[in-house]
C-alpha cells in the first residue's frame, strides 16, 4: 500500500530547474497557518504572566489555533490520497473552509480575552460549521471514489469532524457562565473528552493506520486494515460512555467509557507495534510520534484512576487539570511537530536528496531535543519545586521555537533550491546509533543542569541531604553516642505539630518522619540549621537530626506560622541539665507550645532574619518611615476614581504575585498581591451579577481567596492552592454593598497585612448618578525588614506602623483627589484592616447621605435635616459617602482615629 506522501521521480534530466507545483504551493500556504498559530502559541507562553485567562489562552491557542487548523489540512490530504483523488483538497471551497475556520478560532479566543460572550458565541460557530461543512466534503469524497483498502481512515475523520461542532457547543455554553450546581464541571470534562479524544484522537488514529508505516519506512502490517475497523466502533462507544456519564451519572460511571476508548487504542495499535517491530525508529518524526503515543497511554491511565477514585465533578474538574500539560504538550504536540517534521519535506519536494535533506535540517540533534522535551515534561507534572518546573517550562518553549526557528530554515533552502539559487544538497548520512545515545545523554543532562539551578534558585524548596548532629550539650560537653536510633512519626494537624514535642534518650540519632495532614504547605526546621523540604498536603519528608546531645527547639518557617503556635521541642533525657534554661540559650525562656522566645544567633534561624521573614536586610523599614516625608518628583497616585458597573458576567483572573513596592516615601516591602497591586483590582457590578475569578498562585507559598461578596460554602473555592496551581471561584452577588476579598490562608491576618485584599462593589438598585465617584480602601502596614515582609509578630500583637488609604501612606496629600464646587461626590470606603477600625471623615465636609453595610444611614431627603461628620467602619465592613463642597478650596480627609491619621491615613480633596 503507498499513498501520496512521496515525491515523484522522473526520469532523464530536467530542462531547467523544476517550479513549485499547484501541490506544493498550497500546503505551504495553508501550512503557515498553523506555523503562525504555534508563533502565536510561543509568544502567549512568553508573556502569560501578564495575561488575563492565560492557561486558557495556552490550551486554544495550541489546540483550537494549530491543531484544528492542521486536523482540518492534513486529514483533507490523506482522505484525497487514500481514496486516490489527490486534487481534491485543494480550491476555493477548501480555502473558504480554512478562514471560516481561522476567523472562528480568532473570535472564540478574541472573546475570551476581552470577555465578550457574543464574540464567542458567534466564533464557535463558525468553527463549528467550518468543520461541518469539512465532514460533508469527506461524506462526499467518500463517495466519489473507489472502494479503496484504507478508505475506513477517512471514516475515522468523518466521525472526528462530527463531534468537534458538539464540543464547540458544549465550550460556547460554559464560556457565558451563571451554571448552577456542578454543570460547568460536568460540561468542562464533557467538552475535553469530545474535543481532545473525539476530535483529536480519532484524527491520530486514523492517520497512524498509513502514516506510521511511512514513517518506519516498512510496509503496512497484515491485519492493520481489520484492527482499524474494529478499533472505530469500541473508540466511539467508549467516547459516548464516557461523555454520557460526565452529564448524567457521577464519575465512576465515566471510568468504565475511558477504559473502553483505550481499549480501542489498543486494538488499532497492535499493528502499529508490529510494524516498529519490523523496523525499529530511527527518525525524529517516529519517535516523536511514539513518544506523544505514551504520554496518551498514561493520561488515559490517570483519567480512568482519577474517576474510579473520585465522587465529586468539582473534584474531578481539579484533578483532570493536572492532565492538561501530558495530553497538550507530551501527546498532541509531540504528534504534531513529528508529523510535520515528516511531511514538510515530502510537501517542498524536489527528488529524494531534496528530500532528505530537508528532514535532516528538521531533524537537527533531534536526541538531545527529544530528550530534553520529554524529561522537561516529566518534571513538569511531578511535585518539583515552583522554580524548577518553570525552569522546565522554559525548557520546552524552547524546544518549540527551536523547532519553528529550524521549519523556517528548511522551508526558506527547499525554495531556494527549487529556484536553482542554491546548490543541491550532498547526500546526508545516517545518525550512528552512538551519536543518538550521545544525544539523548545531552538533553538529559541539560534537564539535570536545569534542575540544579532551579533548585539552587529555590533552596528553601531543596530537600535536606543531612541533618546537624547535636554532639554537645552547653558549656561544649560532649555527648557519647549510643549506637542507637530513635525514630519518631510526627504529624502536622492544622497550625500545629503532633506531637509538639518528643523525649530523646542523650546521645541517640533522631530521626523524625513528618507527615502533613493539612491543607497548606509546611515545614520542620530545627534550631541547628536541620530542616525538611517544604511539604505539601498529604506528602511526608524525613528529617535526620544525627545525635542529640542537647534539648532543641523548632518550628515552621513558612511566614507567619511559627507566630500561629507551629513549634516543636525535642527533649534529650537521661543527660545533665545545663544552668538556666536548655531550650534557649540566650537566657530565654522558651515555651514550645505557644512559641514564645526566640533564637540568639543566625545558626537559630536559617533565614537569618529577625521576626521569621522570607526577605529584608533586616533592619525595620519602620525606622524608615516619615509622615511628613515627600515622595519623588513626578509621584503619581493609586486611581482612586470608581469605574461604572457595566455587563452582567464579570470574568477576571486573579495572579498571586511577589512584589517589591514602596508603600510610603523611602519606605519598599516584599508585598503578596492579586495581580501585582495592594489591594488588588477593584471589581464592580450589580446585584444579580455574576463573578467568575480565576486564581492562579505564582507565589512562593500556599494562598487562597476569600469574597465576601459571594455566598456559598467556603470548602472548595475558599480552599489553599499551592504554587503553580489555579482554581476558579465563581458566585452570584445577591446583595448590595461594598464587600472585601481577601487571602482566607492561615495566618490570615499575616496574608491580609502583607497586601492580600481588595475590593468587589456591588451598587444598590437605582442608585442615583452623582458626578465623581471615588474608592477609598484602609489598611494598615506592619512593617518588616527593608525589602522584606510584614512583622508577623507585630501582626500577632497588633502593633501596627503605618495606616493607608489604597496602599500607599498620604499619597492624596501628594497627588489630591478633585471635584468642582456644587458637584456631587459619593465616596465608597472599605475598612480592609485586618486588625484596624475606619473613622472616615472630610475636614470642612458635611455627609448628608450615608450608606453602611447594605443599608441607607442617612438620606437627603430625611425629614430631620441631618447630616453626619463620620462613617464608622468595623474592620472588614463598609459603605459609602456623598457630599457637595461648598466652595473651592483643600479639604483633608482621614479617619478620625487621629493617631492613625498621622500614620498615614491622610489625603485631599482639591475643589475648584
Amino acid at each position: 500500500m503507498t499513498t501520496d506522501l512521496s515525491p515523484a521521480t522522473t526520469s532523464g534530466p530536467a530542462p531547467k530547474p523544476p517550479g513549485r507545483s499547484p501541490r506544493a504551493l498550497w500546503h505551504l500556504g495553508v501550512n503557515a497557518i498553523v506555523f503562525a498559530w504555534l508563533g502565536l502559541f510561543a509568544a502567549v507562553a512568553t508573556a502569560h504572566h501578564f495575561l488575563p485567562h492565560a492557561s486558557w489562552l495556552l490550551v486554544h491557542t495550541l489546540l483550537l489555533g494549530a491543531v484544528t487548523n492542521a486536523v482540518v489540512i492534513w486529514s483533507g490530504h490523506f482522505a484525497a490520497s487514500v481514496l486516490r483523488l489527490p486534487e481534491a483538497n485543494r480550491g476555493t471551497p477548501a480555502a473558504l473552509r480554512l478562514v471560516c475556520l481561522n476567523l472562528g478560532a480568532v473570535g472564540v479566543i478574541g472573546g475570551m480575552f476581552f470577555e465578550r460572550w457574543y464574540a464567542v458565541l458567534a466564533g464557535g460557530c463558525l468553527v463549528a460549521a467550518a468543520v461541518t461543512a469539512h465532514a460533508v466534503w469527506l461524506v462526499r469524497l467518500l463517495r466519489r471514489a473507489l472502494p479503496g483498502r484504507f478508505s475506513m481512515t477517512v471514516r475515522y475523520y468523518v466521525a472526528a469532524s462530527a463531534l468537534l461542532p458538539v464540543g464547540a457547543a458544549l465550550g460556547v455554553l460554559m464560556a457565558r457562565g451563571a451554571l448552577p450546581g456542578d454543570l460547568s464541571d460536568r460540561l468542562l470534562i464533557a467538552h475535553e473528552m469530545i474535543n481532545l479524544l473525539g476530535w483529536v484522537g480519532l484524527t491520530v488514529a486514523g492517520t497512524l493506520i498509513t502514516l506510521w508505516p511511512t514513517m518506519l519506512r516498512t510496509r503496512v502490517a497484515d491485519g492493520a486494515e481489520r484492527a482499524g475497523r474494529a478499533a472505530l466502533p469500541l473508540l466511539l462507544a467508549g467516547l459516548a460512555a464516557a461523555v454520557a456519564a460526565a452529564l448524567l451519572a457521577p464519575p465512576p460511571f465515566a471510568a468504565a467509557g475511558v477504559v473502553a476508548y483505550a481499549a480501542g487504542l489498543v486494538v488499532a495499535g497492535r499493528p502499529w507495534l508490529r510494524e516498529a517491530r519490523a523496523k525499529a525508529p530511527r527518525s525524529f518524526a517516529a519517535w516523536s510520534v511514539a513518544a506523544g503515543c505514551g504520554w496518551l497511554a498514561g493520561s488515559l491511565t490517570a483519567l480512568a484512576g482519577i474517576l474510579l477514585t473520585t465522587t465529586s465533578w468539582p473534584t474531578v474538574s481539579e484533578r483532570v487539570s493536572l492532565l492538561t500539560a501530558p495530553l497538550a504538550a507530551g501527546w498532541i504536540a509531540q504528534v504534531l511537530l513529528g508529523a510535520l517534521s515528516f511531511l514538510v519535506p515530502v510537501v517542498l519536494g524536489g527528488g529524494p536528496a531534496a528530500v532528505r535533506a530537508a528532514t535532516a535540517g528538521l531533524e537537527r540533534a533531534w536526541p538531545a531535543r527529544l530528550a530534553v522535551t520529554n524529561a522537561a515534561l516529566l518534571l513538569c507534572v511531578l511535585p518539583v519545586p515552583s522554580l524548577v518546573r518553570v525552569v522546565c517550562s522554559v525548557l520546552l518553549l524552547a524546544m518549540l521555537l527551536c523547532f519553528l526557528v529550524l521549519l523556517i530554515l528548511t522551508v526558506v533552502r527547499g525554495i531556494r533550491r527549487r529556484r536553482g539559487t542554491e546548490p543541491a544538497p550532498a547526500e546526508v548520512p545516517a545518525a550512528p546509533r552512538h551519536r543518538m545515545l550521545g544525544g539523548v545523554a545531552l538533553g538529559l543532562a541539560v534537564v539535570v543542569l536545569a534542575v540544579a539551578g532551579g533548585g539552587a534558585a529555590d533552596v528553601r524548596s531543596l530537600p535536606v541531604v543531612g541533618g546537624s548532629a547535636a554532639t554537645s550539650a552547653d558549656g561544649g560537653r560532649e555527648v557519647t553516642p549510643t549506637g542507637r536510633t530513635t525514630k519518631v512519626d510526627v504529624t502536622i494537624r492544622g497550625m500545629r505539630f503532633s506531637p509538639a514535642s518528643v523525649d530523646v534518650p542523650a546521645g541517640d540519632r533522631l530521626v523524625i518522619r513528618l507527615h502533613n495532614t493539612g491543607t497548606d504547605t509546611h515545614d520542620l526546621v530545627l534550631e541547628t540549621g536541620a530542616r525538611t523540604d517544604r511539604i505539601g498536603p498529604g506528602k511526608r519528608d524525613t528529617l535526620d537530626v544525627g545525635v542529640v546531645g542537647r534539648d532543641l527547639s523548632g518550628w515552621c518557617s513558612v511566614v507567619g506560622h511559627r507566630q500561629m503556635g507551629m513549634v516543636f521541642a525535642v527533649r534529650v533525657t537521661g543527660a545533665e541539665k545545663p544552668s538556666g534554661t536548655a531550650a534557649d540559650h540566650d537566657g530565654a525562656a522558651h515555651d514550645p507550645t505557644t512559641g514564645t522566645g526566640k533564637p540568639s544567633s543566625p545558626a537559630a534561624d536559617p533565614d537569618g532574619t529577625a521576626h521569621d521573614h522570607t526577605t529584608g536586610t533586616g533592619a525595620s523599614a519602620a525606622k524608615a518611615f516619615d509622615p511628613m516625608a515627600e515622595p519623588p518628583e513626578g509621584f503619581t497616585a493609586r486611581d482612586a476614581q470608581l469605574p461604572p458597573a457595566t455587563g452582567t458576567l464579570h470574568k477576571r483572573t486573579f495572579t498571586v504575585k511577589e512584589t517589591k513596592a514602596e508603600v510610603a516615601p523611602g519606605v519598599r516591602q516584599t508585598l503578596w498581591t492579586f495581580d501585582g497591586t495592594a489591594p488588588g483590582p477593584v471589581l464592580r457590578g450589580k446585584v444579580g451579577d455574576t463573578f467568575e475569578i480565576t486564581l492562579v498562585n505564582d507565589g512562593s507559598i500556599g494562598h487562597s481567596v476569600d469574597f465576601h461578596a459571594g455566598a456559598l460554602a467556603p470548602d472548595r473555592p475558599m480552599r489553599t492552592i499551592q504554587p503553580g496551581e489555579s482554581l476558579t471561584y465563581r458566585f452570584t452577588a445577591t446583595r448590595s454593598g461594598v464587600w472585601m476579598y481577601h487571602c482566607s490562608t492561615m495566618p490570615m491576618s499575616l496574608h491580609i497585612a502583607n497586601g492580600m485584599f481588595g475590593a468587589v462593589v456591588i451598587d444598590p438598585p437605582n442608585l442615583p448618578t452623582v458626578d465623581r465617584e471615588y474608592l477609598l480602601v484602609q489598611s494598615e502596614f506592619y512593617l518588616g525588614p527593608q525589602n522584606g515582609t510584614a512583622d508577623a509578630d507585630k501582626v500577632n500583637a497588633k502593633r501596627h506602623d503605618m495606616v493607608a488609604f489604597n496602599g500607599y501612606a498620604n499619597q492624596y496629600d501628594h497627588d489630591p483627589l478633585t471635584a468642582k464646587t456644587g458637584e456631587r461626590v459619593r465616596i465608597w470606603v472599605l475598612a480592609a484592616g485586618p486588625n484596624v477600625s475606619s473613622a472616615f471623615h472630610v475636614v470642612g465636609g458635611q455627609f448628608d447621605t450615608v450608606f453602611r453595610e447594605g443599608a441607607y444611614d442617612l438620606r437627603p431627603q430625611g425629614a430631620e435635616h441631618g447630616g453626619a461628620q463620620v462613617l464608622d467602619l468595623a474592620p472588614a465592613s463598609g459603605g459609602f459617602v456623598e457630599l457637595t463642597f461648598p466652595e473651592a478650596g483643600t479639604y483633608p480627609f482621614v479617619t478620625h482615629a487621629m493617631t492613625d491619621a498621622e500614620r498615614g491615613a491622610h489625603g485631599v480633596f482639591r475643589v475648584r
